[in-house]
């Protein structure tokens, strides 16, 4: 098996495999904690931007003790909790521990899987002549990410035969909690959980499921995988009941299935229609970014922007040919805008209230497997942009650059989210 790459789904019951879910408890705080001293056992929310219209997207383990919960106004947050430290962004850090972090996970097994910034999956399924008691094995992970990550890091992890088990365990004692899976527990232990406690199920699939008559996870583990494909309308119906009767179905390739640019806007920010239509130029050319990396183009674009008021707009775009160009993806997003504000006489998408906006693209194509038509110069651009990127690699992002680049400030603050990390990882990392 290729190191870093699990493909271990498999219909039949686990009954030898062991998976371990490792989750760094409030990382983004504390990682600011961790390099600051006298953060340490202070509430502390981390915020892209710390003016009053700001948002906590990581509230530290103290914070959260004060009622302090993820995307709160910063202004409500104080009010909430007037000794709140508020602390902007410091992605290198976080990317710099995250590579810490998996580095020591490699140290124990070759099968680990980083699932985002602050998770992994390590499967020690091949390790069992290695490794035979499983709750040591978890305390020694602990010891080794203190010793040689952070010594104020706190660490969640869950054991289990297959990774979804694993993943459930990691969130039943936190922060720093320790909860081991078994054949012979299995019952009791998702006897104290409801069914909106397990990973993936929101309240819309729980009332269908309650409708259906299976009111908690132990009926859902009993019921049969017809019965639950019938009452979910869907094959992701026995896939639960797959998870919860220890097959395996979520341990992929770890290829992408989307990318994601998104960011929060700041009041200076959308005081200029200009500084946000360059903010959507950027996010675009991001995402070319990673598709030339990933060697991948989209059929399928989706945009959604928030505002002040708290309404909301989503638009979904599917492209007549796969496309890479972040500039495309941009006209063709800003023509939609436009016909929807022609159509609608309404104002503008990109206007002065404006608090987030993200784009996602899906339905990748492999570049090799692109066609193109007879007389179309695109495979000339298409090459052309990857030579740049080969460029920009290996010399640096600043070496060459699009006019469109060139600004006297750079309107997309460095943020990192809690998504896909595969980014920061290359087969030489961990040599």
């Amino acid at each position: 098996m290729e190191s870093g790459t699990l493909n271990n789904n498999s219909l039949k019951a686990k009954t030898g495999s062991w998976v371990f879910f490792i989750d760094m408890n409030s990382f983004f705080a504390t990682c600011e904690q961790q390099f600051n001293y006298w953060l340490r056992g202070r509430p502390v929310g981390v915020c892209v931007y710390t003016g009053k219209h700001g948002c906590v997207i990581a509230p530290s383990i103290e914070a959260k003790k004060k009622g302090i919960k993820l995307g709160m106004r910063l202004s409500q947050a104080m009010q909430i909790c007037p000794e709140l430290v508020p602390l902007e962004t410091h992605p290198e850090r976080y990317r710099e521990i995250h590579k810490k972090f998996i580095k020591v996970l490699k140290t124990f097994a070759e099968d680990v899987i980083p699932k985002s910034i602050d998770e992994a999956i390590v499967d020690f399924t091949n390790c069992s002549l290695f490794y035979k008691d499983q709750l040591n094995l978890a305390q020694r992970i602990k010891e080794a990410i203190k010793n040689d990550v952070g010594d104020y890091l706190k660490i969640s992890i869950g054991i289990a035969p297959n990774a979804f088990l694993a993943k459930f365990a990691s969130t039943l004692q936190k922060p720093n909690g320790l909860v081991m899976i078994t054949h012979d527990n299995i019952d009791d232990v998702l006897s104290k959980a409801s069914l909106v406690d397990l990973p993936g199920i929101k309240q819309n699939m729980a009332r269908r499921l309650i409708a259906g008559g299976v009111r908690n996870p132990v009926e859902l583990r009993h019921a049969t995988p017809g019965k639950l494909k019938d009452v979910c309308h869907s094959i992701v119906g026995a896939y639960w009941w797959y998870r919860l009767n220890f097959r395996e179905v979520d341990q992929i390739d770890g290829r992408y299935k989307s990318m994601q640019a998104m960011r929060q806007v700041s009041l200076k920010q959308r005081q200029s229609i200009e500084i946000l239509d360059q903010l959507l130029m950027t996010l675009s050319i991001n995402l070319e970014r990673r598709m030339v990396k990933e060697g991948v183009f989209t059929n399928e674009i989706f945009f959604f922007s928030r505002y002040e008021e708290g309404y909301s707009w989503k638009d979904h775009v599917i492209t007549r040919k796969p496309i890479q160009d972040g500039m495309e993806i941009y006209n063709l997003l800003k023509m939609h805008m436009e016909n929807h504000r022609r159509i609608h006489k309404c104002e503008p998408i990109i206007n002065n209230k404006l608090t987030a906006m993200g784009i996602t693209v899906e339905r990748f194509v492999k570049d090799e497997a692109v066609q193109y038509e007879l007389f179309s110069k695109d495979v000339e651009k298409d090459y052309l942009r990857k030579i740049v990127y080969d460029i920009k690699e290996k010399y640096g992002s600043d070496m060459i650059m699009r006019a469109i680049e060139l600004r006297d400030e750079n309107v997309l603050k460095d943020v990192i989210g809690f998504g896909s990390v595969k980014d920061l990882h290359s087969p030489q990392l961990f040599e």
